[in-house]
């Protein structure tokens, strides 16, 4: 593994890590990671795939880990910039390093909502989502969208207005986030159109655009994700990609577990040749 610093469009440096074969088959996997999840957390399953000939990139959103800066209050990011900036420079990146390889992209959870904001995605012969969907409450069982509407109706709105920033650890969901983010996860979860929404955000939407495959993973025990969810990000936000539906069994997980980010768990290892199957 090899650690990289990418500087992006309006010069934020990025953590990067590079994940290169002993022996090269031609083809790159980026990861685009889950709200709050460090890229850590992908390592195993990306040393996975390098043993199988891949290149494998990872990285941090900006005010992530080990791209975050000293002080969150005050830090300008969202899950616009997210897509817009910081996955627009691992694509160049790709395009400059890596120009005769095919390309594939792995969006976990927000990982796969950003890609209609980056004119590159084109550059990616296929997509593989991993627990992803329109999180819209009305999409959610009504146990989750309760616990929804207080955590991100009350909760995040005002602890974001107090700190200047979401403290998601202390809520369990992963590394705190920048206001704008945890802005954008609200809209996510409680505005009608979701995914839609941040799209009208941003100066261009490519979502439209892209017509490639998407191999969409799913956990039987990930409460979070439903087959509404996923049908209306794929109709709405994404109605031109060509889409395949793979749900994970919990009896396939040698622990009986996979939830919303165990699937990279090295215990799990037995379930990544889902993935690479649909890559060979």
């Amino acid at each position: 593994m090899k650690d990289l610093i990418l500087k992006t469009s309006d010069n934020f440096p990025l953590s990067v890590k590079l994940f290169e074969p002993e022996h090269s088959n031609g083809k790159l996997l980026l990861i685009n990671s889950a709200t709050g999840v460090k890229q850590q957390v992908y390592f195993s399953f990306a040393n996975y795939f390098a043993g199988h000939g891949f290149t494998v990139l990872t990285y941090d959103y900006r005010g992530i880990n080990e791209s975050k800066p000293e002080k969150l209050k005050g830090f300008t990011g969202s899950m616009r910039i997210w897509g817009t900036k910081d996955f627009t420079t691992l694509t160049h990146f790709i395009q400059e390093n890596y120009a005769d390889y095919r390309k594939f992209c792995l969006g976990h959870s927000v990982g796969a909502l950003i890609l209609g904001m980056n004119r590159d995605s084109r550059i990616f012969e296929k997509f593989i989502f991993v627990g992803t969907q329109d999180a819209y409450i009305g999409n959610l069982p009504w146990n989750v969208a309760f616990t929804a509407i207080f955590g991100f109706g009350i909760a995040l709105p005002a602890c974001t207005k107090l700190l200047g920033y979401f403290p998601a650890t202390s809520f369990g969901l992963g590394e705190s986030l920048p206001k704008g983010v945890a802005y954008d996860w609200k809209t996510l979860i409680l505005n009608r159109k979701s995914t839609s929404k941040l799209f009208e955000k941003i100066d261009e939407d490519f979502s439209k655009t892209l017509t490639q495959e998407a191999f969409i993973i799913h956990a039987e025990d990930d409460p979070w994700v439903t087959m509404k969810g996923m049908e209306s990000l794929m109709n709405r936000g994404y109605p031109n990609l060509k889409k395949t539906y793979r749900e994970v069994k919990v009896s396939e997980s040698p622990k009986g577990e996979i939830g919303h980010i165990n699937f990279f768990r090295t215990f799990n290892k037995v379930l990544w040749k889902i993935v690479l199957n649909e890559l060979s």
